[in-house]
């Protein structure tokens, strides 16, 4: 588990609370066949660390949603983390991306949505991250300090094979417990390596980082890829655009192309998956 999970601990004697995240199988699994260039594996597994750190202790079912939409050389990156910690998500671009290339330049004017979904009452929360910061874990921690009062640092890292992620949250209380605990922290983990941030399990970057420090540490929880092929979902949508207009595009193209771009797969109807699909709506209907 320790591959694919978040983990929260705290520090005892000083009241911080924090979140250590590591992806492998998961995070490989939602790039598969993707060839995505490294600017856009590193802005998209750094969004998709913070979706899960915030998608961590959910107190209702539903799902928080990142999503950047701009007129920048990547013009969308989209992660859904639901509250049972099932990931996937998805970068698309017009044009060449460098590595050089600053967060700026990659999205251009696009904001950063977060948008936070209670599938029990129906109800969405959507609010916009403010692009001031140079990196995305920058932009994070201005809107967690002013959203939830509490002054936040993160530290965030991906590449093809893994990503891995920090963040540590200042308490109302935490300096009455020590007055100097929270920048000794702060300080502590900007020392942190980024293969360190990807690479070490929870228990062991945390000793390497605080190992003068009484930490505790709660249990793992674990993180999967999901993306499956709803076939029912893309044949009730086909019934919905009704039986003219779907016959009509089947004899304009030869076949029906359902493209998920989401889940980066496709979905095929022929002339007789399209006569069975309406022969068991016709009757239903008599």
């Amino acid at each position: 588990m320790s591959h694919n999970s978040v983990q929260r601990f705290l520090f005892k004697e000083l009241n911080i609370r924090g979140q250590h995240i590591r992806l492998e199988e998961s995070w490989q699994a939602m790039l598969e066949e993707r060839h995505y260039p490294k600017a856009i594996v590193s802005l998209l597994g750094e969004l998709t660390a913070m979706s899960v750190l915030m998608a961590n202790g959910m107190k209702h079912r539903g799902r928080i949603t990142l999503q950047v939409q701009g007129s920048g050389p990547i013009t969308l990156l989209v992660v859904e983390v639901t509250h049972d910690l099932k990931i996937r998500g998805v970068a698309k671009t017009n044009q060449t991306i460098t590595d050089e290339s600053s967060i700026d330049e990659l999205l251009g004017d696009g904001q950063i949505l977060v948008t936070i979904e209670n599938t029990q009452t129906q109800h969405h929360f959507q609010s916009y991250v403010p692009r001031e910061g140079s990196t995305i874990a920058e932009c994070f921690e201005l809107f967690l300090s002013q959203s939830e009062q509490l002054p936040s640092k993160i530290w965030l890292t991906a590449n093809e094979k893994n990503l891995g992620g920090v963040m540590i949250q200042k308490m109302p209380d935490t300096d009455g417990q020590d007055e100097d605990g929270w920048e000794r922290v702060v300080h502590l983990t900007t020392t942190v390596k980024d293969e360190e941030l990807s690479a070490l399990p929870a228990e062991a970057l945390l000793h390497l980082l605080f190992h003068e420090e009484l930490i505790e540490l709660f249990t793992a929880q674990e993180v999967v890829y999901e993306c499956p092929k709803d076939r029912e979902r893309v044949e009730e949508m086909l019934k919905s655009l009704g039986e003219k207009e779907v016959r009509k595009i089947l004899e304009e193209q030869g076949e029906i192309v359902i493209h998920n771009e989401i889940c980066n797969f496709h979905m095929r109807f022929n002339e007789a998956d399209i006569d069975a699909l309406f022969a068991e709506n016709n009757d239903t209907l008599q």
